[in-house]
């Protein structure tokens, strides 16, 4: 038996049996990437190199934009913008069956790709929405299902710690360039759930009841365009080089602080608690993804990736079920384990694989982070889904049932990013970033 095979086992089984017992994922990683090495190398040395990893892995200026992005995320969530959103969206979907749902979906995309985060969005919405759904008729689970199904999309479209994290893990891709070939997929993503939304609105009679005088659709959209002006302000800047994707996030804060003060939503007083938040969420990431380098470290000096790539192709010369086996595997993966350490541990073992292909590493980047967006949508471990059914106040079976439509058109979605490259690459290259 090869290192890289008693190595690869060593980290699967330990990994495994500390996660069953519950073990913080990050000690899980650590302990078990040391003892993988230990077969070729002291563990004195092990350890050692192990900890200069750590520090080596976290000593990068671009990591800075995360600590950013989540406390300009936790800002927007209680700074009154969500609300700005939901009246937008209500104005966008008009009378259309199943209005309000579609308000949940174009409400999730926009306030998701401005706070970057799946679980902000679903707790938002859900509790905002999720009450007038139910005033007018809509089944809960169904409004609940149509919250969770479509909280992630904000995941992809930009900006997305996500994103940043598998630049670094990757080798320096193009943050910029993640951050305009999300767009498209984001959007399918929430188009292909509205599509459903339509035939089951028509089904059970959905239909909308509010219709919005000119003076207060004016005001409406008055009161929405400084909450999409930063999406503007932050990724323009970053597309046309005035600011890095670290300095934008200082620019959300920013801007997202003084908007939340001018609306009153804000006091000076929850500033600290949101600082202290925000850096608890910081700490944990950064945690992560300093001990995850041990484990790229051990994987690439056994040769682990290697190994897998060599299975992998045992089963199949072909591109395309290479593909589809790895969509599978980061589809079981995401059910189980959040995006961040699944992204950390997965992309060095793919990556290669994907690129020897053919794949461009942008396009991966995107696959990647769709596959592990479902995950968290998926149970046992998906966050977004139990968030979901907490704030819709719904049974988890009964939301299953009706998210498994979603799913479909979802799944859908993702085989069309993998097998068009041009979803994920048109807008980088219209750039000049492919």
């Amino acid at each position: 038996m090869s290192i890289a095979m008693i190595s690869g086992l060593i980290i699967l089984v330990l990994l495994v049996i500390m996660l069953v017992a519950g073990v913080p994922i990050a000690i899980a990683l650590g302990i078990s990437s040391v003892c993988a090495i230990l077969p070729v190398m002291d563990l004195n040395v092990a350890v050692l190199t192990g900890a200069q990893r750590i520090f080596s892995g976290i000593s990068v200026f671009s990591l800075l934009a995360i600590p950013f992005y989540i406390l300009a995320g936790n800002i927007m969530n209680k700074g009154g913008i969500a609300v700005r959103l939901i009246n937008l969206a209500k104005l966008i979907t008009g009378r259309t069956p199943g209005a309000l749902a579609h308000t949940n979906v174009i409400a999730n995309m926009l306030f998701g790709s401005i706070s970057g985060s799946g679980t902000a969005a679903a707790s938002a919405m859900g509790s905002i929405i999720g009450p007038i759904e139910k005033d007018e008729g809509y089944d809960p689970s169904f409004s609940a299902a149509v919250n969770v199904a479509t909280a992630p999309t904000g995941l992809l479209i930009p900006p997305s710690n996500v994103m940043i994290t598998f630049s670094l893990v990757s080798g320096g891709t193009s943050v910029a360039a993640l951050f305009m070939a999300g767009y498209i997929p984001g959007i399918l993503w929430g188009l292909a759930c509205m599509a459903v939304i339509y035939f089951i609105a028509k089904k059970h009679g959905y239909r909308a009841k509010t219709k919005f005088a000119a003076k207060e659709a004016g005001s409406i959209i008055f009161q929405a365009l400084p909450c999409l002006l930063m999406i503007v302000i932050v990724i323009g800047g970053t597309i046309a080089g005035v600011f890095t994707a670290t300095e934008g996030a200082v620019v959300a804060v920013v801007y997202s602080l003084i908007l939340s003060l001018i609306y009153g939503s804000i006091k000076l007083k929850d500033i600290p608690k949101l600082l202290k938040d925000s850096a608890e969420m910081t700490g944990i990431i950064i945690f992560l993804i300093g001990v995850s380098s041990i484990m790229s470290w051990v994987m690439a000096f056994t040769n682990i990736p290697t190994l897998v790539s060599s299975a992998l192709l045992s089963i199949s010369n072909s591109k395309y079920v290479i593909f589809f086996l790895i969509n599978i595997i980061l589809l079981v993966v995401g059910t189980f384990m959040d995006m961040t350490p699944a992204c950390l541990i997965f992309t060095p073992i793919f990556l290669p694989i994907c690129s020897a292909l053919g794949m461009s590493t942008i396009h991966f980047g995107i696959m990647m982070i769709f596959n592990l967006c479902i995950g968290t949508i998926t149970p046992p471990v998906g966050t977004t889904l139990f968030v979901g059914v907490k704030v819709g106040g719904v049974r988890l079976e009964d939301v299953i049932k009706q998210l498994l439509p979603f799913f479909a058109v979802i799944i859908a979605v993702l085989m069309l990013v993998t097998y068009i490259p041009s979803l994920s690459l048109w807008l980088p290259s219209l750039m000049g970033y492919v």
